[in-house]
């Protein structure tokens, strides 16, 4: 794929020939790493509302908001994408505010939809609540946005100076025009860590195991990302059966990229998936790669640059390296560099992906076994100020003070000091969500809290107020209630032990003759029985069977004498 760089309107355009239909899109260097937690979503609803009055085409057109860029990309024929890109620009300057309620509506439920992604805790872990943690929030911002509010945000970030125009297939249609102000091209927001112990880490919601390490970008990091995927696969699912998914990504982030290793996992399998991934990933680090997996990850890579369907996702990611200032290489340059890569470079990239490596396990497993610390949960000192007790649970207390709110356990406290506030959640109900510039949270849930009056109006005055995020009001069936308390079970006393009766010694003896009448009489019942019907019985039968009766007889008359005298007496 040769590139050729031109310029359109003021703005770079990257052109690349190709056979097949015309892809064009426009690529802005703003992202959801920009956006301040209480404005998270904004460039979401911006991009929204620029592709609302394109309305519907016969061609495939979309918008998309990631890390670092957005995009608004197109396929049809010339005039139509012409059509599309100046029809972008144009509705940047002038956004249609009366669908800005609308939009905020449909984000919600595309949000809602989306659900939670394991992979989407590890930025927030890594990063915090700003920067590149962002794409772990959920877009509260666009709860309260204004039309200025998005108005500032266009004019700052979608100028032709913070854009980059990319088509894939020939010439820049006639009829284009990119009506953008001049504005100025923004770098990178910072990637500083918050979290400073690595390799860690931190038990998921999940069954699966999910690896993430921030690496830096070069030929050895990519094909090492496919190279991993092979083992996963060929260990977890080939060999052992343990898993269905065993995949990686790749994202290229300026002169960094974030790999990312996924493998789910039935719930009998954890313990053997976990281990099976740890295992494939200590093999690298070790330096015991497959020959074979870099030929064939090579291979892949070396299509992957000719492919025309490749094209297009090739050409927007130049259009972001352009923006971030990575060197455009020539492919012939590209293909040298890949196949220049051996084992031991690979090796290297295997090190430096555990060294800076998060790993999510399946809920309740750890990995410290493996040499990865756990990521602490309850981290610094609790604030002084007023103790709350909290209804469900005994061992917690909430603690609100001038300069912030700790949430206090037998492990520790988690504290979110009001200077250090990224954003506070707040709502009509009374709910407070305080979430601080390292991702640590705090929420306040009255229903939830023995709360003296006063404190709350005070908590609400102490909240800076550039902080703060008004929510909509909740449907009253998800705001918590305290667990109802079983009823206690009434405390029955065992019924008293019954001392055992004293007997007199003659009503011993009594006991004794009753037994010996018993065994007696029965032994002398059937021995008539017996003889009487033995034809062949003798004299000496007839004695034996008299002895019995007469034992029998000696016992039962004192019995039944001393029964006489009770009923008479």
């Amino acid at each position: 794929m040769d590139l050729t760089v031109t310029e359109v309107d003021g703005i770079p355009a990257l052109l690349a020939p190709s056979e097949g239909p015309l892809h064009a899109g426009l690529t802005f260097r703003v992202g959801r790493a920009d956006e301040p937690l209480t404005r998270a979503g904004i460039t979401h609803l911006v991009e929204h509302l620029a592709l609302h009055r394109l309305g519907l085409t016969d061609y495939h057109f979309n918008g998309s908001t990631g890390t670092v860029g957005t995009h608004f990309h197109m396929s049809g024929d010339r005039t139509a994408v012409a059509g599309f890109l100046t029809g972008v620009c144009d509705a940047l300057a002038d956004l249609p505010f009366d669908r800005l309620e609308t939009e905020k509506s449909i984000l919600r439920t595309e949000g809602a939809g989306r659900g939670t992604v394991a992979t989407d805790r590890l930025a927030a872990v890594r990063y915090g609540a700003t920067g590149f943690g962002l794409p772990s929030f959920d877009e509260w911002g666009i709860h309260q946005l204004s039309a200025e509010d998005l108005r500032r945000w266009v004019g700052t970030w979608f100028t032709a100076a913070n854009a980059v125009l990319w088509i894939v297939g020939g010439e820049v249609p006639a009829g284009l025009r990119l009506r953008l102000p001049p504005g100025e091209r923004h770098a990178l927001p910072d990637a500083t860590p918050v979290l400073t112990t690595l390799p860690a880490y931190l038990s998921g919601p999940g069954a699966g195991v999910v690896f993430e390490a921030v690496v830096e970008r070069r030929p050895a990091a990519s094909l090492y990302s496919a190279v991993l995927k092979r083992e996963l696969f060929r260990s977890l699912r080939q060999e052992g059966g343990y898993s269905y998914t065993a995949a990686t990504a790749f994202d290229p982030i300026g002169p960094r990229a974030v790999l990312t290793a996924v493998a789910d996992a039935h719930p009998d399998q954890q313990d053997a998936v976990l281990g099976g991934f740890v295992d494939c990933l200590m093999r690298h680090s070790v330096g015991t790669v497959e020959e074979e997996d870099l030929t064939a990850a090579r291979a892949a890579a070396e299509r992957a640059l000719h492919h025309p369907d490749d094209l297009p996702a090739l050409l927007m990611q130049r259009a972001l390296d352009l923006l971030t200032g990575r060197p455009l290489r020539p492919v012939e340059e590209r293909l040298t560099r890949l196949r220049a890569v051996t084992r031991e470079d690979l090796h290297g990239v295997a090190v430096a992906a555990l060294e800076s490596g998060l790993l999510l396990t399946p809920q309740g497993r750890t990995a410290d076994w493996a040499g990865f610390a756990e990521v602490p949960s309850w981290t610094g000192a609790p604030v002084d100020g007023v103790t709350l007790a909290v209804r469900d649970d005994p061992q917690l207390r909430l603690l609100v003070g001038r300069h912030g709110v700790s949430l206090v356990s037998p492990a520790g406290a988690r504290t979110v000091r009001f200077d250090a506030c990224a954003a506070v959640l707040a709502w009509p109900d009374g709910a407070r969500h305080l979430v601080a510039a390292d991702g640590t949270s705090v929420r306040i849930e009255p229903t939830l809290l023995s709360v003296p009056p006063g404190v709350l109006p005070r908590l609400d005055r102490a909240i800076p107020r550039e902080a703060l995020v008004r929510m909509p009001a909740r449907d009253p069936s998800v705001i918590p209630r305290p667990r109802p308390v079983a009823p206690r079970a009434p405390v029955v006393s065992p019924p008293a032990p019954v001392a055992p009766v004293a007997r007199t010694p003659r009503e011993t003896a009594m006991v004794v003759l009753a037994v010996v009448f018993s065994i007696a009489a029965s032994i002398g019942l059937l021995g008539l029985m017996a003889v009487g019907l033995d034809e062949e019985a003798t004299a000496g039968d007839w004695e034996r069977l008299g002895l019995v009766w007469t034992v029998a007889l000696a016992t039962g008359l004192p019995i039944v004498i001393v029964q006489r005298r009770r009923r008479s007496g």
